[in-house]
């Protein structure tokens, strides 16, 4: 036996997760906020961090933050929080918490790739249900997969990456229904790209005790704290908290997302700038001939290209790093996936994609 023979097959078999360089580049391929700090809030921010116990592990303060994120989100009386190490640790702990025998998660494709590989690594089924040619929600495929598989967890990412598009409301109700008739599982609503988008689940929250609502501050703003957040009934979210590693939100990241809540009006003015851009974004995209962006209440767009690893590399060769997505699923052949950025790095991008797609203009 060697050393590889002791790795699970499966695991052996996976892809990991592969973050770009982007070194010299103009960094629009992963959905970031593109804005930094004010330099007063640096400065701030640098002092309070600087005066933490580094030497201590996390305590009560994390009770602050539960305490400001509720606020924040207006977590419904009876609801609870779960805090993760970003949305990915949450959706691990969503699958080993309802790792049992025989159990399997259903999902949208396209969709967010950690759902499967959550639901992989803890030995839980995977079913993905293909979205319509528009990218829209099969309701009718999704509920006969339901009752088919009985799903422990169904996700529902909203927007959903990376067609970064709002699914109707109509399509939301009939799966949630479905999967409450079934009384097999739970539906955890993700709304990662929450703060650029027109609409929310939270109103409809209560009504439905089976709903677990997911939320991130990456696309707030802070990406590189890796804070995110469960809600749900408290009864619900108890039991997923008895899978989260203890200590698993360090001191830094609790002081800097309290910091953040404390500049919400900074972090919200950010968000109307990109939302601004993505329109902007829009109204160009929509000239250049021989491609079609998609509609987006997030702060990226999907776009169909001629040849998505030939516009790839024309922009990388132009200094704009962009996601190539033509692989992920046969519904998104031709297509790159662009961030919505700062307006004068959305300036290059466009002036990069109109020379790489007609060279010949210049």
């Amino acid at each position: 036996m060697s050393l590889q023979d002791v790795l699970r097959p499966d695991v052996r078999a996976m892809h990991a997760y592969h973050v770009q360089d982007a070194a010299g580049h103009i960094k629009l391929d992963a959905m970031e906020n593109p804005f930094s700090l004010p330099p007063a809030l640096q400065a701030e921010l640098g002092q309070r961090l600087g005066a933490v116990a580094l030497n201590r592990y996390p305590g009560t303060r994390i009770n602050d933050l539960h305490a400001a994120l509720r606020r924040h989100a207006q977590v419904p009386e009876g609801y609870a929080l779960v805090l993760g190490n970003g949305s990915d640790e949450l959706i691990s702990l969503l699958a080993l918490a309802c790792a049992q025998p025989g159990a399997k998660v259903l999902a949208p494709l396209p969709g967010f790739v950690m759902y499967e590989m959550s639901a992989k690594l803890q030995g839980l089924g995977f079913v993905g249900v293909a979205l319509t040619s528009e990218f829209e929600l099969d309701a009718a495929a999704m509920v006969a997969a339901i009752r088919e598989h009985r799903p422990a967890i169904t996700y529902l990412a909203y927007p959903n990456n990376p067609t970064a598009n709002l699914w109707s409301d109509e399509a939301l109700a009939q799966i949630v229904d479905a999967v409450a008739a079934e009384g097999c599982g739970l539906v955890v609503i993700d709304e990662a790209y929450q703060p650029f988008a027109s609409k929310s689940y939270l109103a409809r929250l209560t009504q439905h005790p089976h709903v677990l609502l997911m939320r991130t501050l990456s696309k707030f703003g802070l990406a590189g704290i890796r804070l995110g957040y469960l809600i749900g009934p408290q009864a619900i979210v108890a039991e997923v908290d008895k899978a989260r590693p203890p200590y698993n939100v360090s001191v830094l990241n609790c002081e800097a997302a309290l910091f953040a809540l404390e500049h919400e009006a900074e972090f919200k003015r950010q968000a109307e700038v990109i939302k601004a851009e993505r329109e902007r974004l829009q109204v160009a995209l929509a000239t250049i001939p021989g491609i079609r962006a998609y509609p987006s209440q997030a702060n990226m767009i999907l776009v169909r290209v001629p040849d998505a690893a030939a516009v790839f590399k024309g922009l990388k060769d132009r200094g704009i790093l962009i996601k190539n997505v033509s692989g992920m699923h046969p519904l998104l052949a031709h297509c790159v996936r662009l961030t919505v950025g700062l307006p004068q790095e959305n300036d290059a991008m466009i002036a990069a994609l109109q020379a790489t797609l007609n060279p010949t203009a210049l």
